[in-house]
Parts: structure tokens; C-alpha cells; sequence
């Protein structure tokens, strides 16, 4: 049972209840909801099938008294890295059933990120693929198994075949088994173990500065506060059809792929892998009304050869996450797409999406801004010294509201350092404009966005520190007209060593357990690392030298 105290009051608790932003719901109350309503009605469909609500909702039932078997209760942790899959919906309704919290892990993952974050959230059972594009993830956890003593149980999802020792695994099938077994001959009602809907609920991992992911906290209120926050919920209802192809594991898949599908009691249609032409067959199958993604998503969507075979006129909404949307991609979409919108939004794991666009809101907003902020959400730009600054001013995004976070898991003084009095500061500089929307300007953090996914640069950077040969090194944000962000190291090599290249330092990455999407895409050998007086490394001199050599910056595609 993880021991995580927050800085959650009663206030904040009196506050956002009185306000109507925190519904004092958990997702399976909106699960039963839809269940009453429309039992019929296809809850999921993923690469394996679909679900209707009341499949859904049985399946959820079985796997809570499959979770009571494994001695999953209240407090204990379940961690999910699984793709977009089914079973990462029944897993995680099922903790909510018997009180567990649930710890999303990103399926890119390897061994150095599941095992520091399946031991700082102290996971209980974890559910992991046999093999996903082509990576055997219960090798990894067997790697993995002395480090997590607090790991009782590996549950294998589509695993394909047996699998070894099943006392501490079991493929997904025995699982629901043991639980359809108890629910048959002893069945449990778990209302005595609905958690409160301010209790601990969701530990995500997010992007460090420090080299270490931190463990962010959310309770159901303030998480599902941000999964449905439009006041008009953008036109959507019982009918829509919501896609995902970001992973559950970051909070743009957990809000609008996980949440809103449910709490709407329409459908979900999530994609495993992500493939332009595949979502273009999807929409035209199943009428997707409403997607939500990182803006190098909707690149690939508008260069795809499906959307000229596959009718897309059931795409209303593209909700673009992560980064701005490049004008040009307007002129296209209204070229290509004409039924279709697009807007977008800002957001970090702490703070759900907290500012966004609206397809009412003017042409100029939408490509130049990151809209307004959300209602209750209260961001201000201050300078250095924390004074607020006036419109149209670059500063400091610090933020408050329902959709906070209740601090970092483990690290309530470092959470602390983080807040301006009330506001939480992002580490993200922007300025709003008189009218009141936000634009991003860069980041005051070190951290490199590489198509959605945050790169954790002192984290890849403390690896890379590790090896013999290198002396110094920095890692640093190259612009990629689809990526909008890649990674480059500029390294000085050791005395008398060979200088590193691009394989030699993948091959190290890969052996030490880096998730591949974290290695840098370019290496520089260089004599020596620009520095202040003070000796602290300057890395926007290096990114400057760097986008001056040629061959750096990938030329930009017709």
C-alpha cells in the first residue's frame, strides 16, 4: 500500500465542490450510468474487437473480484502499461471498484523507467503485453523482479501463449477466471471500498529536470474535472464517436481516450499503433467525430493518401495537444478536411488541459495562440521576480484551479518549491494578450517535446554521464517541421577515446534500458562545451552552433 500524503486541504475541497467544477464522481459512476442508459450501446473498439457498455461493465466486475483474489484493496497500486487496448479500461475501472490507485506506465518504456517509477509508486500487480512491436515485456520484467519487492503479481495481456512461474504471472484469461470463479460462487459487493473522490486515485510519471520522473498525484475530481471542462462539451453527446491514438499513459490519452468517452456514455476508438492511413479506415468505419493529439498527428493525418480514399466527413473536431499549429496546416486542412476543425490547447500532467481553443473562436486565435483558459482555471503571467506583468508580456506561467495536481509523490517539499503562494509554477514562459488567450514562448524547464512525448534531458543526460568515454556533454532541442522538437548531444570525448557516433551511443542507450523514443537523433563531437564564468553549461550557444552546421535541421518536405 503506497503511502502518499498531499497537499490536497479541506479548502480546496469546499472550494471546487461549491464551484461545481469537482462532481464528487468516479468514472465507473458514469460507467453505471451508461450501462442503465444504453447496455447496447458500444462502449470500446480497439484492434481486437469492441465492447458494448454492459460487456464493458461485466468484464470490469470480474476483474475487481480477480484484483480481491490477488489481494488488491484500497491503497494498493496497480500499474497499467498496456497500449490502447480494452483491457487497460477494465483494469483500471476495476481498481476504482475496489479502491486500488492505478499507475499508468508508457508502453515505450523499458527497464530503466518501469523499474525506478514500478518502485516509487510501490506497484502492487502490474499488467504488462506478452510482446508489443516486437519487445518482450515480461523478459523485462523478469530483469526487473529483484528490484520491485513490493510486486506481487504480473498479469500478461495477450500473451500468445503460456507463460512460466504462474504464481507471480498469469496470462490475462486466468486472471478473469479467478475472478469470474469468486464472483460465481462467493460474489463481493465492493461498495464498502469505494474510495473517496478525493483520494488518491491516478500516480503519473512525468518528465524530471532533476534526471529522476516525478510521480504526479490526482485524485478522480480533479482529473475528471479536465476530462469534459467545455461548458458546451463541444456539441458532444451519447452519439459521439471520440478517437485516441496517444497512449493511456500520458494524461492527453488518460483524459480524452480513457474519461471522456465514458462520461459522455459515447464511444471509444483507440488505435495501439498509430498510422495516418489506418485512422482515416477507422473514421470512415465507425464515424469518428472527435480526435485529440499531438499537432505532429494531424501532419501526418493531412499527408495521408487514406483521407482521399476513406469518407472523413464524420470528423468534426481535431483537438491538437503539445505544440502550435503551423498556419499552413490550416490552408490544408481546409482544402482536404472541409467538414473539419481544428483548435488548440495547453496543458501539462500537473494541470490537465487548462487553456484552449474553440471552433467559434477566431481564425487568427487559433493558429497564433494556445485559447483561453478553461473555466476555473486561473493562469497569470508573472517576471522573474514573481510580479505579474501587463498583457501582450513575456513571463512566467503559473497557474490554480480544480485541475491541479496534489503534489508530487514522495516529494511534498519539492512540490512546495514548485508554487507561488497558491499558484503552481509550469516552468513554461508565454504571455496573453488583452483578450485573454495564452501563447507559449519556450520553456524555462529542460525538457525537449519530441512529437508529444516530453524528453526528460537531464535524465537522458545523467545516462549519458555514465559512459567511459565522455567527458562533457549537452543535450539540446533541434527544430523538426513534424516532430516540432528532436534531440541532439554535443559531446566531448575523453582522452585517447574514439569519438561516439550515432550507433555506438544508440547501442549504450538500448543496453542501459532507455526508452528508444528518449535517444538523441544527432551527435556532435566537439573539443570543448561553451560555459558561464561559474563553469554551468550554455546551451542555447550550443543549439545556436548547432543549427548552424549543416545537415543538422532535417530540410523541410514539400
Amino acid at each position: 500500500m503506497v503511502q502518499a500524503d498531499m497537499l490536497l486541504t479541506q479548502d480546496h475541497i469546499d472550494t471546487y465542490t461549491a464551484s461545481g467544477h469537482w462532481k464528487n464522481r468516479l468514472l465507473t459512476d458514469y460507467l453505471d450510468d451508461a450501462v442503465a442508459a444504453r447496455p447496447d450501446h458500444v462502449a470500446s473498439i480497439d484492434s481486437a474487437g469492441q465492447l458494448t457498455y454492459a460487456q464493458l461493465a461485466d468484464q470490469v466486475n470480474v476483474a475487481a473480484h480477480a484484483l480481491d483474489v490477488a489481494g488488491i484493496g484500497p491503497g494498493d497500486v496497480i500499474g497499467i502499461q498496456l497500449p490502447n487496448w480494452n483491457e487497460w479500461l477494465i483494469a483500471h475501472l476495476a481498481a476504482l471498484r475496489v479502491g486500488a490507485v492505478t499507475n499508468p506506465l508508457i508502453p515505450i518504456y523499458r527497464d530503466r523507467e518501469i523499474g525506478f517509477m514500478a518502485e516509487k509508486a510501490e506497484v502492487n500487480i502490474l499488467f504488462v503485453p506478452g510482446k508489443f512491436r516486437n519487445y518482450d515485456y515480461v523478459a523485462m520484467i523478469e530483469r526487473l523482479r529483484q528490484k520491485l519487492p513490493g510486486l506481487r503479481k504480473t498479469v500478461v495481456v495477450r500473451a500468445g501463449s503460456s507463460v512460466d512461474d504462474s504464481d507471480f504471472y498469469t496470462g490475462w484469461d486466468d486472471f478473469l477466471a479467478t475472478g469470474r470463479k469468486q464472483r460465481d460462487t462467493a460474489p463481493k459487493d465492493f461498495t464498502s471500498q469505494r474510495p473517496s473522490p478525493n483520494a488518491l486515485s491516478l500516480i503519473m510519471f512525468t518528465s524530471g529536470t532533476t534526471g529522476s520522473p516525478k510521480g504526479v498525484m490526482h485524485t478522480q475530481n480533479s482529473v475528471l474535472a479536465a476530462a469534459l471542462p467545455w461548458p458546451d462539451k463541444l456539441g458532444m453527446d451519447e452519439s459521439t464517436v471520440v478517437h485516441m491514438a496517444s497512449t493511456f499513459g500520458h494524461l492527453t490519452g488518460y483524459l480524452f481516450g480513457v474519461c471522456l468517452p465514458i462520461m459522455l456514455g459515447g464511444t471509444g476508438v483507440f488505435q495501439d499503433v498509430w498510422d495516418a492511413n489506418e485512422f482515416a479506415r477507422l473514421t470512415e468505419t465507425h464515424g469518428i467525430n472527435h480526435t485529440s493529439a499531438a499537432t505532429p498527428f494531424l501532419h501526418d493525418v493531412l499527408q495521408a493518401e487514406g483521407i482521399k480514399r476513406h469518407d472523413m466527413s464524420s470528423l468534426k473536431r481535431f483537438a491538437c495537444m503539445g505544440a502550435p499549429i503551423p498556419r499552413h496546416y490550416g490552408t490544408e486542412a481546409k482544402a482536404k478536411l472541409p467538414e473539419m476543425v481544428m483548435f488548440g490547447g495547453w496543458g501539462q500532467t500537473e494541470c490537465g488541459l487548462s487553456s484552449f481553443g474553440h471552433p467559434d473562436d477566431p481564425i487568427e486565435k487559433i493558429f497564433t495562440t494556445d485559447g483561453r483558459p478553461l473555466d476555473g482555471m486561473d493562469i497569470r503571467i508573472v517576471d522573474f521576480d514573481g510580479t505579474e506583468v501587463p498583457a501582450g508580456t513575456e513571463g512566467r506561467i503559473q497557474i490554480k484551479g480544480p485541475f491541479l495536481f496534489h503534489g508530487y509523490l514522495g516529494q511534498l517539499d519539492k512540490t512546495r518549491e514548485e508554487f507561488d503562494g497558491d499558484y503552481f509554477d509550469t516552468g513554461d514562459l508565454g504571455s496573453m494578450d488583452e483578450d485573454g488567450y495564452l501563447s507559449l514562448a519556450g520553456r524555462t524547464k529542460d525538457i525537449i517535446v519530441r512529437g508529444g512525448e516530453n524528453i526528460p534531458v537531464a535524465y537522458v543526460e545523467n545516462v549519458l554521464y555514465e559512459h567511459p568515454d565522455l567527458e562533457a556533454l549537452a543535450v539540446v532541442a533541434i527544430p523538426h517541421e513534424r516532430l516540432q522538437e528532436t534531440a541532439a548531444v554535443a559531446v566531448v570525448m575523453a582522452d585517447g577515446a574514439a569519438p561516439l557516433t550515432l550507433e555506438t551511443m544508440q547501442a549504450y542507450l538500448e543496453e542501459k534500458g532507455v526508452a528508444k523514443q528518449y535517444w538523441p537523433e544527432r551527435v556532435v563531437v566537439v573539443e570543448d562545451l561553451p560555459r558561464t564564468p561559474s563553469g554551468k553549461i550554455q546551451k542555447y550557444i550550443i543549439r545556436k552552433q548547432l543549427l548552424d552546421m549543416p545537415g543538422i535541421v532535417p530540410e523541410r518536405t514539400a
